[in-house]
């Protein structure tokens, strides 16, 4: 995420509820994600975990995306 992206999250996170919600959240799944990345080998339940994560991030960054795209308007 760009530093000006992140400048907006810290500017209107405690302002916007979604917003402090989605950044959490965003927080949160790169933290367990960062485990699974450092371990050499995968379970495919550990994989398929580590996937649903991904996408889950994903989403919240499409919805932060959003939101940041309706402040900066």
């Amino acid at each position: 995420m760009e530093q000006r992206d992140l400048d907006l999250i810290e500017q209107w996170k405690d302002k916007d509820p979604e917003l402090k919600r989605l950044w959490q959240e965003h927080l949160e799944f790169e933290d367990q994600l960062e485990v699974f990345n450092k371990r050499i080998y995968l379970s495919p339940s550990e994989e398929l975990e580590r996937k649903t994560i991904q996408k889950k991030k994903l989403r919240g960054r499409d919805q932060i995306e959003r939101i940041l795209a309706r402040l900066r308007s």
